[in-house]
């Protein structure tokens, strides 16, 4: 969220997001992937945001759109390496089909689903374009589960020739190289569109703000934390007063005497 506005490209959060709440775009980029023709998507919500129970962590979706053949998509970008990409796939499927269970469906009900992560590196370092998995007997993988649950894993740094032109070239933009066939352009059209649109800008901007109070919330905890600990320690050492803690550690005498409380209360466990 550290981009300018005017420098956001396809493959930031932001403007994916926007550019496929569009089914002129989205819905082509979903064929173009899967190569498959789709009769027609909707939208559930915008962007869905999945929160199952008030303790369960949501998830925010780029794209979650449904077909008229009762087939469900998701598809985010990706750009961080570091984050566990495979677990993040299978919470995401885990949570998409306990959304729909929570509406009142039999699990016999249940959609199938393609969960498709657009990486900006390569995962698996094997130099495929695209990774596909499905749940298949290890004693015998010409037998499917029959779960109709699919992740497909895209990498625009992929060196074989394992996918069809089209996708090569819808890959290639996203990886910032110029686009070099009629979708890919209306797709940079579409992102300078979007560019001009002063609505999005302060979407965005307030977005940024946002993510920016919660970054310093959490700068704040942990420093709280951290101050707690240390308090603590002098605490269990016992030479010094609540005063010259408080003084140290960067708490008030109040929380010192507290947490004095807490740890003759605790003893050794606390």
């Amino acid at each position: 969220m550290e981009k300018k506005f005017e420098q956001l490209e396809i493959r930031d959060d932001f403007m994916f997001s926007v550019i496929m709440r569009n089914p002129r775009y989205c819905k082509p980029f979903l064929e173009c992937i899967l190569g498959v023709k789709i009769s027609h998507i909707e939208y559930p919500k915008s962007q869905e945001t999945i929160d199952i129970t008030a303790d369960a962590k949501s998830v925010r979706l780029d794209i979650y759109v449904e077909d008229s053949e009762n087939t469900v998509y998701n598809a985010e970008m990706q750009t961080v390496e570091n984050r566990n990409i495979p677990k993040r796939t299978r919470y995401y499927q885990g949570m998409i089909d306990l959304n729909i269970l929570e509406k009142g469906e039999n699990y016999k009900s249940l959609k199938k689903s393609f969960v498709i992560f657009i990486c900006t590196f390569d995962l698996f370092g094997k130099g495929r374009h695209i990774y596909t998995f499905e749940n298949r007997c290890i004693q015998d993988t010409s037998l499917s589960l029959g779960d109709d649950t699919i992740k497909i894993i895209l990498n625009t740094k992929g060196t074989m020739d394992d996918v069809t032109p089209e996708l090569k070239s819808l890959l290639d933009f996203i990886d910032g190289e110029e686009p070099r066939d009629e979708f890919t352009k209306e797709l940079e059209a579409a992102v300078k569109t979007v560019r001009k649109n002063e609505k999005w800008r302060l979407d965005y901007m307030t977005l940024q703000m946002n993510y920016q109070e919660k970054y310093e919330q959490g700068i704040e905890q942990g420093r709280e934390q951290s101050n707690r600990q240390s308090a603590l320690r002098m605490i269990k050492a016992g030479k010094l007063s609540n005063d010259e803690i408080a003084l140290y550690s960067g708490l008030t005498t109040e929380q010192v005497e507290a947490l004095e409380e807490m740890f003759q209360g605790n003893g050794d466990t606390f």
